[in-house]
């Protein structure tokens, strides 16, 4: 642990140092740019009336303002060059477009009611922000008022009801995030501009972001991002924070959440600012929720968790461009449902303490499921991060560099007798580095190079272990381009990338402890192995805008994931899976094949769009039962033993939206979506034809009010109900029990809010009230772990059901301390 202090605090200081000088140089070099500066109008485009409180933001150089009473904004010390501009205001359709910066320019914009999203820009995959519809690549925005408007009780939660997109779970607390049937490493989370690194190789192990500091999410689909390397073979989710305050403001707010049926309590304060040119934004929340219940099983026994997060920037922002520091602290604390059931009542039993040596089962009493008391097994889960994101104009052209520091404590407690002592315990440092340089636009060519990767170490520091100690170094090099020529966008880039993982041995004595190899009595836990994987990803797409109302997109690209430490070296007992697992260090990288076809439309009265994917996977890894040399299941530690071989698959399927607003009915929103997704082996029997953990088709259909101004003292009022029908999956990996069939269920929700103003049109609290599951139907989803739980005995029904109604109380209290008149 001493080495591990060390190393951060080396980290650390390096940090400092750097961030120091690297401020004080940009402050000297500032002062010999000229004034630039952007200023102008906003205006309703129907009545021509001012819109105070619209927003004018630059993505590329996170720099904005807001429009005062009369509609007027002013952004100064700009750089010269061409930029995206983002301008919203809350009920209208987004507008961005190209701003040719030079001295002072002027620009008046006007906004069109609607929510569509045609024009939304994106940042995520790109070198510079970029509309969405003129990107080739499959892209799902989530917008902030989408979280505020939904309840959950994680992020990944949040955002499994978007077309494409579901979770795989353990209970509440841990959801990992599948991108059209692919999941676990094959899909990277980006948060404060770096990949998140936490094991995510795991069954049971979530994504460690706090859902209160996510402003945006940015989903995009497949393996077209070239910025990524190796891993985004299914995409890329990327949880992008509030912009900066604007020039001259000090502003925060105040959030608080209780759901009815796990009694959640949460709460989330931040204060953020931007006086001179320096910005900052600090959030402090936290958590707590007791077991939820369902109709069936009633409270479900040790699916509490608490979370404890702290989120913070500083920086400055210049006409240079922009530097600022992340810090993030997430502390996570979870029960795990995986006890037996009482085999004549079928409640569930807890383990308990009988002196110093004896374990006895118990049946789990009304105080053990009514609080918010977490009992073993259960997580303990520490992330910590730090990120110095920097962007400097360099004539016409922009060098972006980011810098990363992570640290992943993860410890699994499982000995009632020793409630505190971990077994497996994961000590992950990750250095995450990006450097790139965007080229000055010329002839409406954007091109963008550079260099980034990672370097990772992993200790067990734990009793238990499931796979060795290993370091890891990985670098990649790539080269983006995009031609836009009228209505045709062409878009496309090749990256090589080379990762090395290095896996440790691990001698044990007879009582399970580390010991050295001259150990006469010794056995050997895991090989040393050192490996090295490359590969080429590449992609080729274009857009077609055949109008304004009518656009297309097409795209092919081929992907690249190098096999986890997990998949190379495990040995041991995987609880999440019960099962004992063993690596494959003889095994290839994954590779994919993947087209993209997607058809559009916008219009006053509908938006309509459909995407088409087929995604076809060489060396595809996956775990297959052993057979014991006599015959029979191999058994390992009591459990059946699985070992990591690779295969080919195949994935096709796509999506489908339609978003009906009939003129003059704008206050009126009918939106649908369908997503399905068949994911096989190919040249497998029938029992393992299907990949496991395929999500069922899913079809989902919302009806929407919305009221601008209801009264005096009601803005942007909304309500809506919402049907999701899960369809039955009766394609599943059926071999060695690992999977069983899913019947359908059809849920319904609904939904109300309402942002509350004063005398002055300001928004003084917003208010939200959304309900799940109304009907408190008895499910299971096929992506749910706890679906494979212990029989209830008492009802014959095999395994936990997901949750019941639950009703989300929210409310938002903005705070202004400083206004830039």
């Amino acid at each position: 642990m001493r080495g591990v202090k060390t190393l951060f605090m080396q980290t650390k200081t390096i940090y400092i140092k750097s961030y120091l000088s690297i401020l004080l140089l940009l402050l000297y070099v500032s002062t010999s740019f000229a004034q630039t500066s952007l200023s102008g109008k906003i205006i309703d485009s129907k009545d021509k009336t001012p819109l105070p409180g619209a927003t004018v933001y630059f993505p590329d150089l996170k720099i904005g303002a807001a429009t005062n009473a009369d509609g007027v904004y002013q952004i100064k010390n700009l750089p010269k060059g061409k930029f995206t501009v983002s301008v919203k205001y809350i009920g209208y359709s987004t507008l961005s477009l190209s701003i040719d910066l030079v001295g002072a320019t002027y620009k008046d914009f006007e906004l069109s009611e609607g929510v569509i999203e045609s024009k939304e820009f994106i940042v995520t995959g790109v070198s510079q922000a970029t509309e969405k519809n003129r990107t080739p690549t499959p892209i799902t925005l989530v917008p902030k008022t989408a979280l505020l408007q939904s309840s959950s009780t994680n992020i990944i939660d949040a955002l499994a009801k978007q077309p494409g997109i579901s979770q795989l779970s353990t209970g509440q607390g841990i959801s990992k995030p599948v991108i059209r049937g692919l999941g676990y490493n094959r899909v990277v989370v980006v948060n404060d501009g770096i990949r998140q690194e936490g094991q995510q190789w795991g069954d049971e192990h979530g994504i460690e972001i706090d859902e209160f500091s996510v402003n945006n999410v940015e989903i995009l689909k497949g393996p077209a991002s070239l910025a990524y390397g190796s891993d985004a073979m299914a995409g890329v989710i990327n949880f992008i924070s509030a912009p900066t305050a604007n020039a001259g403001e000090i502003n925060g707010n105040i959030i608080a959440n209780y759901q009815t049926n796990n009694k959640q309590i949460a709460y989330s304060g931040n204060i953020a600012g931007n006086i001179k040119d320096i910005i900052w934004d600090a959030r402090f929340s936290q958590k707590k929720t007791g077991n939820y219940r369902n109709s069936y099983d009633g409270k479900v026994f040790n699916t509490a968790f608490n979370e404890t997060d702290f989120n913070g920037i500083i920086g400055v922002n210049k006409k240079w461009g922009y530097s600022h520091l992340h810090v993030g602290y997430y502390h996570l604390n979870l029960g795990i449902a995986e006890r037996e059931r009482d085999s004549a009542s079928g409640k569930f039993l807890k383990e308990v303490a009988e002196g110093d040596t004896a374990v006895e089962d118990a049946i789990a009493n009304a105080n053990d499921l009514n609080g918010y008391k977490l009992f073993n097994p259960r997580q303990n889960i520490i992330h910590t991060k730090a990120v110095l994101n920097n962007n400097f104009v360099i004539g016409s052209g922009r060098l972006a560099l980011t810098l990363g520091f992570q640290q992943n404590q993860r410890q699994e407690l499982a000995d009632v007798l020793h409630p505190n002592q971990y077994g497996l315990y994961f000590l992950l440092n990750t250095i995450n580095y990006d450097v790139k340089y965007i080229l000055p636009e010329k002839n409406n060519w954007n091109i963008a190079f550079g260099v980034n990767g990672m370097q990772q170490t992993s200790q067990n520091k734990g009793i238990e272990f499931l796979v060795p100690d290993y370091a890891l170094l990985d670098a990649g090099v790539f080269v983006t381009a995009k031609k836009a020529i009228d209505k045709l966008d062409i878009s496309g880039g090749l990256r090589y990338d080379n990762r090395n993982e290095t896996g440790k041995e691990l001698f044990l004595d007879t009582l399970d402890k580390k010991t050295s190899a001259s150990n006469l009595f010794a056995t050997q836990k895991f090989k040393a192995f050192s490996t090295s994987f490359s590969g080429v990803s590449g992609s080729l797409g274009a857009t077609y805008q055949f109008s304004e109302k009518l656009f297309s997109k097409l795209n092919i690209s081929r992907g690249f994931r190098a096999p986890n430490i997990a998949e190379l070296g495990a040995n041991g007992v995987h609880e999440g899976t019960i099962r004992y697992e063993l690596g494959n260090a003889n095994l290839k990288p994954e590779t994919s094949l993947q087209i993209d076809a997607e058809l559009g439309l916008n219009t006053e009265h509908v938006s309509f769009e459909i995407d088409f994917f087929n995604n076809r996977i060489k060396d595809f890894i996956f775990p297959v039962k052993l057979a014991a040399i006599a015959g029979g299941d191999s058994i390992s530690e009591g459990l059946q033993t699985f070992k990591y071989i690779s295969g080919n698959a195949n994935l096709i399927g796509g999506e489908a939206l339609m978003d009906i607003h009939p003129h003059p009915l704008d206050w009126l929103h009918f939106e649908n979506s369908f997503s399905i997704v068949q994911s096989v082996q190919l040249n497998q029997p029938d029992s393992t034809k299907y990949l496991p953990f395929t999500p069922a088709p899913k079809f989902q259909s919302e009806l929407k009010a919305n009221a601008k101004k209801m009264g005096k003292i009601l803005r942007n009022a909304y309500a809506k109900v919402e049907m999701q029908d899960f369809f039955a999956q009766n394609n599943f990996y059926a071999a060695y029990g690992t999977e069983t069939a899913t019947p359908g269920y059809v849920l319904f929700n609904a939904g109300v809010g309402t942002d509350f103003v004063n005398s002055k049109e300001k928004t003084i609290l917003s208010f939200y009230i959304s309900a799940n599951n109304i009907t408190d139907v008895a499910y299971q989803s096929h992506l749910s772990r706890l679906k494979y739980a212990a029989e209830n005995y008492a009802t014959g029904r095999t395994g936990i059901y997901n949750m019941g109604r639950n009703v989300s109380f929210k409310v938002v209290v903005p705070i202004r301390i400083k206004q830039n008149k």
